[in-house]
């Protein structure tokens, strides 16, 4: 029932009736109605509305604080009661206590909100601005902002104001004997949930904003189109970025002292070159025909010195040998199809004849013989091996790494080397961070029988890794030629660039 004030509620029910169908009627038919020119005005309005609501329930919940109701439902606290019977989350029933104690303690801010004069956002800021000055002050300082607010200044011209009238106070201040600047009140604290997640509050330094802000503006950059990371996102994930960077490097007490790792690298064609490589190439055809003897080897006892030297053999893969590898084989079967030695030759080889091979086909063909071509050459025992061991002086011709261990918990650290040497830098299509951003990534997981591989393993940086292969399901594939293919979960295609010249393209393998 109505006052005899036209639109004035009687009552606490009879104004929540009217505010229920005001926001009723606002949203249907109200929204539909609107012209375009009148849109923003009513945004506006709605705004002041919406700030004098978050007043008007700040009240009712501070007097439901202080007359503990929330005890007749038995609940122990306001939090828990909004939790529950409210329906919220506990992060939005902290914020909702928080902001009525906010307005509590600033309430010359609480009436410039309930006014319609000052945002509920910036409300927020004004009063996290004033809250270190004492009573009397802040009245003051808080009258003045909000003063300054409804007058139509700019949150960075309110900003100006806040911190002019805080160096005031305090140059009023008695001088302490440990004269300080707030740095004794800072602190961050990491804390879990149940499920272990992290949540982080804090009270930073400056010098200390300055310097994180630097890192997550430059770490936290989008890493291309497929990127669909929010900003918040990114700055999440460029904080763990920074923290795996500084673990990577081992920029801890216990780094000093530890050996330097030298790897030297060493191509596969300048090996062939050097004198004596054809005798040795020979004999470790022959060897592998069946006699025996020949890829053993003397070992050389590695040289004194201060860097462990790890010798690593690269060469690039010729799909232009492979192309060759196919004819001969094309040609092959197609003659021993006109000896009609084998009726089942001649179907091959019309199976395989450049006419009836797709280009996809042939891609194929080509990918899976380039493989089988770099097992034969690389590895312990196998050409690169036998070269480097016996053509080249100690410390080089030490005894050679296994680059395929099967299955694995972890990834060697020879095996990492190995991929980073190949490598250079983040292998996604596009991306190209360098090693220190990467992790080392089984191509196809071991739990669907995926081996622990320098050709089973790619060098991905974390955004890749963590977030578009793990959370959003891409995929990504390495081909001999050193290119890489990522495939996307709604059907995207990502192609790589082709292999760097001659430091050891992407997917060779190393010896």
């Amino acid at each position: 029932m109505c006052t005899a004030h036209d639109n004035v509620p009687g009552s606490i029910a009879e104004a929540l009736r009217m505010a229920d169908a005001a926001l009723a009627y606002l949203r249907d038919p109200g929204a539909a109605s609107l012209v375009p020119a009148e849109l923003g005005g009513v945004l506006e309005a709605m705004g002041a509305l919406g700030g004098k609501f978050a007043a008007a329930r700040a009240a009712v919940l501070a007097r439901f604080e202080a007359e503990r109701a929330y005890t007749a439902d038995g609940y122990g606290s306001c939090t828990a009661w909004l939790k529950a019977r409210g329906r919220m989350t506990g992060q939005a029933a902290g914020a909702e206590v928080r902001r009525m104690r906010q307005f509590g303690e600033h309430p010359v801010i609480e009436s410039a909100v309930a006014g319609g004069e000052v945002s509920e956002s910036w409300a927020a800021k004004l009063a996290e601005w004033t809250s270190r000055l004492p009573g009397d002050w802040r009245h003051d300082v808080d009258k003045l902002l909000a003063d300054t607010a409804a007058a139509g200044a700019r949150l960075e011209d309110l900003a100006v104001v806040a911190r002019a009238a805080y160096e005031k106070w305090r140059s009023e201040q008695p001088a302490p004997d440990d004269p300080g600047d707030g740095f004794e009140d800072r602190y961050l604290k990491l804390g879990t949930t149940i499920d272990n997640a992290g949540r982080v509050t804090g009270d930073l330094t400056p010098e200390c904003t300055v310097a994180l802000q630097a890192v997550l503006d430059s770490l936290g950059k989008k890493a291309g189109p497929e990127d669909e990371r929010s900003e918040a996102q990114r700055y999440h994930d460029a904080l763990q970025l920074a923290c795996e960077l500084l673990l990577r490097a081992r920029l801890v007490p216990d780094r000093a002292g530890a050996d330097t790792r030298v790897d030297a690298v060493i191509d596969l064609a300048r090996l062939l070159g050097l004198p004596g490589a054809s005798e040795l190439h020979e004999a470790w055809l022959a060897a592998l025909a069946g006699e025996h003897g020949y890829l053993d080897g003397t070992d050389a006892g590695v040289a004194a010195c201060d860097a462990l030297i790890t010798p690593v053999v690269t060469g690039h893969p010729d799909l232009a040998v492979v192309d060759q590898m196919i004819d001969i084989i094309v040609a092959h079967l197609d003659g021993a199809g006109d000896d009609h030695a084998d009726s089942r030759a001649s179907d091959r080889a019309k199976a395989l004849s450049p006419e009836a091979l797709s280009p996809q086909a042939r891609q194929a063909l080509r990918y899976a013989i380039a493989r089988l071509a770099v097992d034969l050459v690389a590895g312990p025992g196998r050409l690169a091996s036998i070269l480097r061991r016996g053509l080249l002086d100690a410390p080089y011709n030490s005894k050679p790494v296994i680059l395929d261990i099967g299955v694995s918990a972890s990834i060697p650290g020879y095996i990492r080397r190995a991929v980073q040497l190949r490598a250079r830098n983040c292998e996604w299509p596009g991306c190209g961070k360098p090693p220190a951003y990467c992790d080392v990534h089984h191509l196809r997981h071991q739990a669907d029988g995926g081996q622990t591989s320098v050709s089973n393993c790619a060098l991905v940086c974390q955004f890749h890794h963590d977030i578009c292969i793990h959370r959003w399901g891409w995929r990504l594939v390495l081909h001999p030629d050193g290119t890489t293919t990522a495939y996307g979960p709604h059907g995207q295609v990502l192609h790589s660039n082709g292999p760097p010249g001659s430091t050891g393209p992407p997917g060779n393998q190393a010896a």
